[in-house]
C-alpha cells in the first residue's frame, strides 16, 4: 500500500491504496463517489470518463498512481446542485434513457466544451465517439452539447 494525496472535486483526499488500483475504485469505494460508472474495464465505452489535471481520462484503466498530487473533477463536482449547462441541457431535452453512459458523456462533453466552446456536430460526434450509450441516444447528446454551448 502507498498513500496517494489526489484532490478530487476541490477536497484533498488521502488514499492509502495500491499504486496499481484504478482511479474508478478509488473514487468509488475509498471516496465514496460512485456518480461515475464501471461499464467494461478496458477504456472502450467511456462510462468511467472523469477529468485529471483538466484532460478526459478512462478511469477504469488509469492507475491511482498516476493521479497522485493531482486534481480530479468527477460528475459530481462539475456542479453539485445540477446547474451546470450540459446537467440542464441533458434534463431539459430528456436525454437518457437507462442512463448509466451519461456521466461518461457528460464529463465527455464538459471537456470539450472546455476546449471548444461552440462545437460543429461533426465535431461533438468525433469528440464523443469513445463514449457508447446502449439506448442510442446520440441525436439527442448532440442537441443537448449544442443547448449548453448556445450554438444552434
Amino acid at each position: 500500500m502507498t498513500m496517494f494525496t489526489v484532490r478530487v472535486n476541490g477536497t484533498e483526499q488521502k488514499l492509502d491504496v495500491d499504486p496499481d488500483m484504478p482511479l474508478l475504485w478509488a473514487l468509488r469505494d475509498m471516496v465514496g463517489l460512485t456518480g461515475t460508472k464501471y461499464g467494461c474495464g478496458q477504456a472502450l465505452c467511456g462510462a468511467c470518463v472523469v477529468h485529471l489535471n483538466g484532460e478526459p481520462v478512462r478511469s477504469c484503466v488509469t492507475p491511482i498512481s498516476r493521479a497522485a498530487g493531482g486534481t480530479v473533477l468527477t460528475i459530481e463536482g462539475l456542479s453539485p446542485d445540477g446547474n451546470h449547462p450540459l446537467q440542464k441541457a441533458w434534463v431539459e431535452l430528456g436525454v437518457p434513457q437507462c442512463g448509466f453512459c451519461q456521466s461518461g458523456q457528460i464529463m465527455s462533453a464538459a471537456a470539450l466544451l472546455a476546449k471548444k466552446p461552440h462545437p460543429t456536430d461533426a465535431e461533438i460526434d468525433e469528440s464523443l465517439a469513445g463514449n457508447l450509450c446502449r439506448c442510442g441516444t446520440y441525436t439527442r447528446i448532440r442537441a443537448a452539447v449544442k443547448k449548453a454551448s448556445g450554438t444552434p
